[in-house]
């Protein structure tokens, strides 16, 4: 085989469709574009939203701005908080039974927000730069 010999499989392609090339093709007089109007001219285009005029969907409807679907899913918390809590191992579900972060949050991240006293381990939980050496120089531990 060689590829100047190549051919496509029979029937794969078909000649292209020429309109405007008389009645007996089927597609002969308006060549397919029906009568009158700006889409059957030569030239005929307008751009994507034209309403002949009339002012179009997207400037008629007003701005409602942005809302992010991601904002709020990272919640964050102090060492000082998690200092307060009688548990020493933590997770996710512990701070918010402790109402530290709120129920829709899906990740927490400790940050270096007060002071840590004893040692605690975490689970799941993420942490600062900063927070995790507090955390680790008061003897606790990262679980993840």
């Amino acid at each position: 085989m060689q590829l100047n010999t190549i051919k496509p499989a029979g029937g794969s392609n078909s000649a292209r469709r020429r309109v405007g090339r008389g009645i007996g093709s089927g597609l002969g007089k308006t060549a397919g574009r029906g009568h009158k109007g700006q889409k059957s001219r030569a030239g005929g285009f307008h751009k994507v939203g034209f309403e002949g005029g009339q002012m179009p969907l997207q400037r008629r409807l007003p701005k409602r701005g942005f809302v992010s679907l991601s904002a709020g899913d990272t919640a964050q918390v102090r060492l000082s908080d998690l200092d307060k809590l009688p548990v020493d191992d933590i997770d996710i579900l512990v701070l918010k039974q402790a109402g530290i972060v709120h129920a829709r949050a899906k990740t927490a991240k400790v940050i270096l927000c007060g002071q840590l006293k004893r040692a605690v381990k975490l689970h799941g939980v993420l942490a600062t730069q900063g927070a995790r050496a507090a955390i680790e120089a008061a003897g606790g531990s990262f679980a993840e």
